[in-house]
């Protein structure tokens, strides 16, 4: 039981600023806060950058660095680092980048009337957050419903909604917290905002707050981007005149996919291990301390300021198929991997047209992420969208694009992401903590063996996980496998 006046919320901050999790630190970290030792290891040995801190270089394995021959790279391997554009990827002690196979990715040039124009100047006159000011909470909102602006997480719910929720609560403690911590593997977006447009973000997050009525604001920064942390608050100082009168706080993560999740990401900032929450109550209810809680992803916020600036409907316009433009990643085998401004809707053959053309023979590619499974190529003029993808039994997800060339084993690239699955499931339900297992076991059963029957029992194990797991990672962990074998069942007969 923890003592009246514990500092919980300090546990993980103190356990980094002694080196990391070991029985000494974790000791004094519990005189320190008052709370119990035994939970202070247990919550530090949640996070793989806390748990193992003393690791020299850890070795990307995620989608595009196996692409491009991690497997090769001495070091500990560990999920994806972030840096797809740049594969094959290791990073050192001090969560640097330390091997690359090349240099940082391309982008689309400076363009004005994009929203965020990653090839722009970062500007600081904080226009938009003084207009915002002039419309007031009703006003932003307003604008953010004619936007049609969806949430670029990867959930896509519509932003006005939660902004709306929140603002409308009885209790007037309110939170905004920023979801920096990027780990969808193939996605890197969110990186290149807080390195090239950082004002976008403080000046979206400033507005967030003042329209909802919240005071402080939590942006919780991926463990694994200490230079996109540093662009951050060297524009937050920047900024201090248009929005020091707010209380910002910065908060590191330590190396676990699964607080991506929001109330994952929330149970993190507590100082616990980051497993989600049953919902409901949602975090615009009973988020952070139980209080109303809007949290939005870097690239959501960042689409704010343009849209207050120049309006809704012109945002809504620059889309395609659905409102707005988006940022899709795009690496794997294209010559030119990067992260390109387009309207939302587009095809994988105008965002490859973007990326310089294709590298080899194209075969298949994954649209959203690890989560958004697998593609063979007669979908390359499909668009790239929520709605249509949903369908499809995909998802645009946070638009990481993956390509994959015909040299490329698919129950092989269907292994690297269940490999994924299990080693960043929190363990919390067993649907699961057991399934991610069963699917990577069967995996290697079956390419050791080559006996499909090895991967008989594959769909009712998915079944199980997306009935029964508390949040998404488990409901579509198996995807991966699940729609390789649809699409590609060629690479899963005898062998």
């Amino acid at each position: 039981m923890e003592k009246h006046g514990a500092q919980r919320h300090r546990i993980l901050a103190l356990l980094k600023e002694r080196g990391g999790l070991t029985r000494e630190n974790a000791a004094a970290v519990s005189r320190e806060t008052g709370i119990p030792e035994a939970d202070v290891f247990g919550a530090g040995a949640f996070y793989e950058l806390l748990s193992h801190p003393d690791v020299d270089r850890r070795v990307c394995q995620g989608l595009s660095c196996q692409l491009a021959g991690a497997s090769e790279i001495e070091g500990m391997g560990v999920s994806c680092l972030g840096q797809c554009d740049r594969a094959p990827v290791a990073i050192g002690k001090d969560l640097h980048v330390v091997h690359y196979g090349r240099a940082r990715g391309g982008i689309t040039p400076d363009d004005p009337s994009l929203p965020m124009n990653l090839g722009g100047e970062d500007r600081a006159d904080y226009a938009a957050l003084h207009k915002a000011r002039a419309l007031g909470t009703d006003g932003v909102i307003a604008e953010l419903k004619a936007s049609g602006l969806q949430g670029r997480g990867g959930a896509g719910f519509p932003a006005h909604l939660k902004w709306a929720s929140v603002a409308s609560q009885p209790e007037t403690e309110r939170y905004v917290v920023c979801n920096a911590d990027e780990g969808e593997p193939g996605t890197f977006k969110d990186r290149e905002v807080m390195l090239r447009r950082p004002h976008l973000l403080v000046e979206g997050l400033a507005i967030a707050a003042e329209a909802v009525g919240a005071k402080t604001l939590f942006v919780y920064v991926r463990g694994e981007f200490p230079e996109e942390r540093a662009s951050f608050e060297q524009a937050l100082d920047a900024a201090s005149e248009h929005v020091g009168h707010l209380d910002w706080r910065l908060i590191d993560g330590h190396g676990a996919y699964i607080c991506g999740e929001e109330t994952a990401l929330i149970e993190s900032i507590e100082g616990r291990r980051g497993m989600p929450r049953h919902k409901p109550p949602y975090p615009t209810v009973a988020g952070l301390w139980g209080k109303p809680t809007l949290m939005n992803n870097v690239e959501t916020l960042a689409c704010v300021p343009d849209i207050v600036l120049r309006g809704g409907q012109r945002f809504r316009d620059l889309g395609r198929t659905e409102a707005g433009t988006k940022l899709y990643c795009i690496s794997g085998h294209v010559q030119e991997p990067g992260v390109y401004e387009l309207p939302l809707g587009i095809t994988l053959t105008e965002l490859v047209e973007a990326a310089g053309g294709y590298l080899g023979t194209p075969r298949a590619f994954s649209p959203g992420g690890a989560s958004s499974g697998f593609l063979p190529m007669s979908f390359a003029d499909t668009p790239l969208d929520f709605g249509t993808l949903g369908k499809l039994g995909s998802m645009l997800g946070s638009a990481g694009v993956v390509v994959l060339d015909d040299s490329v084993d698919m129950a092989e690239a269907a292994r690297w992401q269940a490999v994924f699955y299990e080693d960043e499931s929190c363990g919390q339900c067993a649907p699961c903590r057991l399934g991610t297992q069963l699917v990577r076991k069967a995996l290697d059963t079956y390419l050791v063996s080559g006996d499909p029957a090895d991967l008989g029992h594959i769909d009712d194990v998915a079944w199980e996980m997306e009935e029964g797991s508390i949040c998404g990672l488990g409901m579509i962990a198996a995807l991966p496998l699940q729609t390789a074998r649809k699409h590609f069942p060629e690479d899963f007969g005898p062998r």
